[in-house]
C-alpha cells in the first residue's frame, strides 16, 4: 500500500482503504448531496489521486451503493422489531413493504439509492443475484415460520425477487396523490397476500 495521501494515515490494507473511502464518499454526500458528489470529491476528502479511489471502485455509483448498503444493516435491525409477533407470512411481508415504503425516502444513506440519477444504481441494483440473496437473508429474519407456511428455501429467492422489484416501483414512481398507508396496505393484502397464503389440502380439511 503507497505511504502517502491519506491525511497522513495511509490504510494497514485494501479493506480499510475501501472502508475510508465509504467513510469518505458519505461525508461528501452529506455534504454536497449524492448528484453533486464526484469521484474527485472523495479523492480530495481523502488526499488521495483519483487513481488511487478507481483501485478500489470503478465508478462514484458503485461507492455510493455500499455507503446505502451499509445503512441497510442497521435499518434492517428496525424492521425486524417493528415485525416482532406477526407469524403470519402475508401479514408479515405487506407489514414489512409498509413499513420500508414509510420509512427508506427519510433514511439518509438509504435514500441515495433513490436519489442517484443513475438508473443502474437502486433500479439494477434492487434486482442483481446480491441483492435478492439479500432479500431473502432478511425474509430469514422474520418472525414467519415459512416452512409451516409451504414456502420453501428455494421460495425464498423468488419472494425476495417480487418484493425488491415491488419496492422499486414503489419508491422510484409513488403514487399521484400519494396512497395512505392504509390503502397500500389493503393493496398489497388484496394482490400479494393470497400468494403467501397456503392452499387447503385435503389433507388439511376436518373430517365431514
Amino acid at each position: 500500500m503507497a505511504r502517502h495521501g491519506w491525511g497522513g494515515r495511509p490504510p494497514a490494507s485494501d479493506a480499510e482503504a475501501r472502508q475510508r473511502i465509504i467513510d469518505a464518499t458519505a461525508r461528501c454526500v452529506d455534504r454536497h448531496g449524492v448528484a453533486k458528489t464526484t469521484l474527485s470529491d472523495v479523492a480530495g476528502e481523502l488526499g488521495v489521486t483519483r487513481q488511487t479511489v478507481y483501485r478500489h471502485f470503478a465508478r462514484i455509483s458503485d461507492i455510493i451503493g455500499e455507503v446505502a448498503a451499509q445503512g441497510a444493516e442497521s435499518f434492517v435491525d428496525r424492521l425486524v422489531a417493528h415485525l416482532q409477533g406477526i407469524g403470519d407470512p402475508a401479514e408479515a411481508v405487506v407489514e414489512g413493504m409498509v413499513f420500508c415504503v414509510r420509512a427508506i425516502p427519510t433514511e439518509p444513506h438509504l435514500s441515495l439509492l433513490l436519489q442517484l440519477g443513475d438508473s443502474t444504481a437502486f433500479g439494477r441494483g434492487a434486482t442483481t443475484a446480491d441483492a435478492i440473496g439479500y432479500g431473502a437473508r432478511m425474509l430469514r429474519r422474520f418472525p414467519v415460520d415459512w416452512a409451516a407456511a409451504g414456502v420453501g428455501e428455494d421460495d425464498l429467492n423468488g419472494l425476495a425477487e417480487i418484493i425488491m422489484r415491488l419496492l422499486s416501483s414503489f419508491l422510484q414512481h409513488p403514487s399521484e396523490p400519494p396512497r395512505e398507508e392504509a390503502a397500500l396496505r389493503a393493496l398489497l393484502h388484496r394482490w400479494l397476500g393470497p400468494a403467501l397464503r397456503r392452499p387447503v389440502t385435503a389433507g388439511d380439511r376436518p373430517p365431514s
